[in-house]
């Protein structure tokens, strides 16, 4: 690429882009691990292969039945004019950042946090502004929140609850503080929030009293549905009707519609996964600390733990017993993404055997 005439601020990047690698246990990506049912599967097909008699014509360029069948989903009074959906939460964000950001304008996040926030921000040529979590499990004070704002002025926030790679959940009282002294748009990716510990409310609770509050969301964790590359948003009509202003014409495709909008028919037994998963999740964390590990709090469908002197090592001995997990966050912990049983109980033996070399 060094003799393209590439943008100056891209040169010397990387992609963002966790290992791709084939291992027996890969637990390093946050996904789902369980496929659709029988069920869902087959009426995938069906609805899928209805829409492909028609894909001679553009799809529907609002997804407005998507949009509704969402906005049913999500409840607080939300209908179709308030829920924006487009190809995964990341072209949410992108186009979040296309609209609100831009050239001499700034975005603040709150690190470690999701890494994809800083990158589509310079993509976008939005500066990126890092404030910092703090704390054992890594949560926002509202004070010091509210102080860097006011002082820094960001034209876009983002808020991640829960938190990846932490697993931590904002308090709404912390959500509020912030969307209160914000002069721009505040942004709370709940990509986990299918995930959270009951009682934990969402931002989507806000969304009446702060006009300039986003909350976006994905259907890739919970609805099992990372292959299809779904992503929405609820917010006022307003900025549903600003983000339309920089989406691409046609951008989400009549299969992924229709995909869509048939897993959403089927919330009530993925939910059930989720439910699941987060029962393998709290036992995941007992399990870590009964050891000895550090971990941090988890709303979310993995966990964050260490501590350890050099996690490289840990991460590669692991992958020489066939499980996968993740480099990020804090320099002396790693993330592991809950999956099955199975492969919670090889990662568990797995960190065993290496575990005793490398705290």
């Amino acid at each position: 690429m060094e003799d393209l005439p590439l943008r100056d601020d891209l040169r010397g990047r990387s992609p963002y882009g966790a290992p791709q690698l084939d291992v027996p246990v890969a637990l390093n990506t946050n996904e789902n691990p369980y496929p659709p049912s029988p069920a869902l599967a087959s009426a995938l097909a069906r609805n899928v292969e209805e829409a492909a008699a028609g894909l001679n014509r553009y799809p529907d360029r609002d997804a407005t039945r998507l949009r509704a069948a969402l906005a049913d989903y999500l409840g607080h009074g939300l209908d179709g004019t308030r829920v924006w959906a487009a190809n995964g939460s990341n072209e949410i964000l992108q186009q979040i950042l296309q609209a609100f950001g831009g050239p001499g304008r700034t975005a603040m996040g709150f690190e470690p946090s999701y890494s994809m926030h800083p990158v589509i921000s310079r993509v976008t040529c939005t500066d990126w502004l890092p404030a910092e979590r703090s704390g054992r499990d890594f949560g926002i004070d509202p004070q010091a929140a509210v102080e860097a704002v006011r002082r820094h002025r960001p034209d876009v926030v983002f808020l991640t609850s829960p938190n990846n790679p932490t697993g931590t959940a904002l308090p709404v009282e912390t959500i509020a503080a912030v969307a209160e002294a914000a002069p721009g748009m505040v942004v709370v990716d709940e990509a986990y929030a299918e995930f959270r510990r009951e009682g934990t409310p969402s931002a989507l609770t806000l969304l009446e009293e702060y006009p300039r509050l986003i909350v976006s969301r994905t259907m890739s964790k919970a609805f099992a549905l990372a292959g299809a590359r779904v992503g929405y948003l609820a917010a006022a009509p307003a900025v549903v009707d600003a983000l339309q202003l920089v989406r691409l014409p046609y951008h989400l495709s009549a299969v992924t519609q229709v995909v869509a909008a048939t897993a959403l028919e089927f919330a009530d037994e993925l939910q059930s996964q989720v439910k699941q998963l987060r029962q393998e999740r709290d036992a995941l964390v007992e399990w870590l600390r009964s050891h000895g590990f550090t971990v941090a709090e988890s709303d979310a469908n993995f966990v964050l733990f260490g501590d350890f002197a050099d996690r490289s090592a840990v991460f590669a001995a692991m992958l020489e017993h066939g499980v996968l997990v993740r480099e990020v966050g804090p320099p002396h912990m790693l993330r592991v993404t809950v999956g099955t049983p199975e492969e919670m109980s090889a990662f568990r033996d797995a960190l065993m055997q290496v575990s005793a070399d490398h705290r």
